[in-house]
C-alpha cells in the first residue's frame, strides 16, 4: 500500500522513528505501566510503537489494525497482529495492563462504540493512553475535500469553521475540543488521570531549517502545560479503568 492512498480514510502511520516519536513514546512511558505488561497498540498502523513497546519493555504485546495491508506489515513486529476494527476489539474483557491509542479514534466510524471498547478491554486499575487531534489546533493535518477532490496536506483554519462548514470540508476526519474527547468516556468507568494538550515533534521543519525549526520546537513545547496549549496539536488524554 503506497503512503498516502488510504490517508484520506485512516491517517498515515509513524514510517521512521525520530524524535517525535520517542517523545510520545516517553509520554507513555510516564503515565502507563509498560515493563511486562500486556499492551495493545490500538489501531496501530505498521506496528512502529508495538515494535518499541515489545523490545524495550514486555514481550506481550497486541496490536491491530483495520487495513488488511498494515496489519501484515505490523507482523514483522508483533507475531499476533490482527485485522479488526475499533469498534469490535477481538480480545477479551479486563485484559490489559495497557492500551495506547496514537490519532486513531478520530478515524473510526463510531468513535462512542471506539471508546466503550477501549475501556472494556482494559484491566480494572489499568490505563488508557489517548492521543487525539485539537480542534484548536491552527491546522488541519489530514488534508481536505474541495469539490469532491481530495487535498492532502496541512490545512490552516478549517477546524476553526463552525461545524456545519468543517463537516463539509474535512468529513473524513474528527478534530476534539476538551470536552468533546472526555465526552466520549462519560458514563464509563474510568478516571481522567492527566489531560493536556500537546505540541508536535516537528521533524519535517527542523531537517528542513534546522536551528530556527528546533528554536521553533522548542518554544512551542515550553507552552504545554500553560493556557496556550488551547493551540496544541494534539490532546494526550490518560484515563484508568475503575
Amino acid at each position: 500500500m503506497p503512503p498516502s492512498e488510504l490517508a484520506a480514510l485512516r491517517g498515515e502511520p509513524s514510517y521512521v522513528w525520530r524524535a517525535g516519536q520517542e517523545r510520545r513514546l516517553q509520554m507513555i512511558v510516564q503515565w502507563a505501566k509498560l515493563d511486562n505488561a500486556c499492551i495493545l497498540d490500538h489501531g496501530g498502523g505498521n506496528g512502529m510503537y508495538a515494535a518499541q513497546f515489545r523490545q524495550r519493555y514486555s514481550p506481550h504485546v497486541e496490536v491491530f489494525d483495520i487495513e488488511t495491508a498494515r496489519a501484515h506489515e505490523a507482523r514483522f513486529a508483533v507475531p499476533h497482529a490482527l485485522v479488526a476494527a475499533a469498534e469490535y476489539l477481538p480480545y477479551c474483557s479486563n485484559l490489559f495492563d495497557t492500551l495506547v491509542s496514537n490519532e486513531v479514534i478520530e478515524h473510526v466510524a463510531d468513535d462512542r462504540a471506539a471508546a466503550a471498547e477501549i475501556v472494556r478491554v482494559l484491566k480494572p486499575g489499568g490505563r488508557a493512553v489517548i492521543f487525539a487531534p485539537n480542534r484548536w489546533y491552527p491546522f488541519e493535518t489530514h488534508g481536505h475535500y474541495w469539490r469532491g477532490q481530495y487535498h492532502f496536506g496541512n490545512t490552516p483554519l478549517i477546524n476553526y469553521l463552525p461545524d456545519i462548514l468543517r463537516h463539509r470540508l474535512a468529513p473524513h476526519v474528527r478534530a476534539y475540543t476538551k470536552r468533546g474527547l472526555r465526552r466520549l468516556f462519560d458514563h464509563l468507568p474510568v478516571r481522567v488521570v492527566h489531560h493536556r494538550r500537546i505540541y508536535g515533534g516537528y521533524d519535517n521543519i527542523i531537517a528542513r531549517f534546522g536551528a530556527p525549526g528546533r528554536i521553533l520546537r522548542n518554544t512551542l513545547h515550553g507552552l504545554e502545560g500553560t493556557p496556550l496549549d488551547t493551540f496544541g496539536l494534539s490532546h494526550l488524554l490518560v484515563i484508568e479503568k475503575l
